[in-house]
Formats: structure tokens, C-alpha cells, sequence
């Protein structure tokens, strides 16, 4: 899988994709029109993090640091989880890159 997202990207929930609770089975979920995907606690962890506002890079020093575990390790989980959200259009990137708005 071809990563779409570098460490300087600031990736995010697009308009009308959403975490909720599934309360009925005590699940976490992302939801998108007509899809949603169950989430497990890497998942949940890692997307209750897109704010809009910082990196990736960012990102994976934060969930590392809480979690007491290897940057790279964690960086590159993020990546390959993102990487598949990106695909199906369920996570955007803005870019630093002049001519990509998202990926």
C-alpha cells in the first residue's frame, strides 16, 4: 500500500464523516454517508486526534509519548491506518504541497 500521507500533512475528518458511540454495542464507529466502519481502541486513539490543526508527525509524538511507545512505530501505524481511510475518501489530507489541496 502506497502511503498517502507524509509526516508534514495534516489529515482530517472530511464534512459528514463523523466518530460516534455505538451505544447498543459499546463500539466506536466512524461514519460516513452510507458506510461506517467499527473501530478498534488503535483506531479510536488514533482518529479522536484529527483536529484539523496538526500533522501527522505531530500526532504520532503525542500518541507516543502517552502511550510510552517507539515514534517510529507508531508513526508508521498511523500512516498504513490513514493511508486506507484515504482511499475511501473517510480521511482527507491538507498538503503542504502547492498543488493538492487533498489526497
Amino acid at each position: 500500500m502506497e502511503p498517502l500521507i507524509a509526516p508534514e500533512d495534516i489529515p482530517y475528518l472530511p464534512r459528514g464523516v463523523r466518530l460516534e458511540d455505538d451505544r447498543v454495542r459499546g463500539i466506536r464507529v466512524l461514519q460516513a454517508p452510507e458506510r461506517a466502519m467499527q473501530l478498534d481502541a488503535i483506531g479510536d486513539a488514533i482518529l479522536s486526534e484529527l483536529d484539523g490543526q496538526r500533522s501527522m508527525a505531530a500526532i504520532a509524538h503525542d500518541l507516543a509519548t502517552r502511550y510510552q511507545a517507539p515514534e517510529d512505530k507508531i508513526a508508521a501505524d498511523i500512516r498504513d491506518f490513514l493511508t486506507g481511510l484515504i482511499e475511501r475518501r473517510m480521511v482527507f489530507v491538507k498538503s503542504h504541497q502547492a498543488d493538492m489541496d487533498h489526497r
